[in-house]
């Protein structure tokens, strides 16, 4: 009777996370705390900054935080994006993870068949726009050539001072904007792991889920990330030079959450690889030691039973 009457039972209520920006020329966000208190929010983050401003550190944080299930909930689209292709990028972001959107001005919710439609339409104005631009680019270069003249950007030609440092600037700006939006594949590995391991064995765990990093890229795009404050300043601290306690059940704990398919003799090669030394000696890790350092890392609560 008990399995019967769980079948019937409703889904757990879905947790609704609320977004408020304003202006820096505003004093208050009342008016949109109160409409997303209205509609649910249990959490409401706040965010002082213009709208075309890419230093959104509320926001970035917000984002890799949200887990499946979340629903990410704003007043209206003007609060979140920059553009409609940004909108596109962070709504697709989430989707990919689970978690739902909703504007509260627009009919845009990510839980509902019209929601997705609205999306639909978005996306192919985007396409749309980006084609017209193409085609736009191509012709002027076209007829420049005509012209005489040449294309390109004439402070960089003349090597301008300031055209240098704008062009600088952008690249900068623009590589902030794709670690932000990328955060959520890599940063919770991250915060994991560090400092207690080493770079070297974040990257191996990391392209082990299919992921593509080099040691020099990812130390840069944490600690770019840390000049930011957009995360935690000891994951850019020296690692240990003597392991902690605990430290094997720790690093196959990591490894059998990243790969959680593989089989103990599968550990044992990734601890090879890695060029752990096995606790008991010898030159290569036995299942029965992967074994015991699972049960050590369940007992540690380095990971569920």
């Amino acid at each position: 009777m008990a399995k019967a009457a769980n079948l019937g039972a409703s889904p757990p209520p879905e947790r609704l996370i609320g977004y408020a920006r304003v202006s820096p020329d505003d004093q208050f966000n009342d008016t949109q705390v109160d409409e997303l208190r209205a509609a649910g929010c249990g959490r409401i983050h706040h965010e002082q900054g213009s709208g075309a401003s890419s230093a959104r550190p509320v926001l970035a944080r917000l984002l890799v935080d949200l887990a499946a299930g979340d629903v990410l909930v704003i007043v209206s689209l003007d609060r979140l994006a920059r553009s409609v292709s940004h909108l596109l990028d962070v709504i697709e972001n989430l989707q990919k993870r689970g978690v739902h959107f909703r504007s509260l001005h627009d009919p845009i919710d990510t839980s509902t068949p019209q929601g997705i439609l609205a999306l639909q339409v978005l996306g192919s104005v985007v396409r749309l726009e980006r084609a017209v631009l193409v085609e736009r680019t191509k012709s002027g270069m076209k007829a420049a050539k005509a012209r005489g003249k040449i294309a390109g950007n004439p402070g960089l030609r003349e090597r301008r001072p300031e055209a240098i440092r704008a062009i600088s600037l952008a690249r900068e700006r623009a590589y902030l904007e794709d670690l932000i939006a990328s955060a959520p594949t890599w940063l919770p590995m991250v915060r994991q792991l560090r400092p207690q391991h080493s770079w070297e064995n974040v990257v191996l765990i990391l392209n082990r889920q299919g992921q593509d990093w080099t040691v020099e890229r990812l130390r840069r795009a944490v600690h770019r990330m840390a000049r930011e404050k957009l995360v935690e300043p000891e994951l850019i601290a020296r690692s240990p030079r003597r392991p902690p306690e605990h430290y094997l059940a720790q690093v196959v704990a990591r490894i059998a959450i990243a790969e959680p398919d593989l089989s103990l003799r599968g550990i044992a090669a990734r601890l090879d690889e890695m060029n752990e030394r096995p606790s008991r000696g010898g030159r290569k890790w036995q299942p029965s030691s992967v074994r015991a350092l699972l049960d050590d890392a369940r007992r540690l609560g380095f990971m569920r039973s």
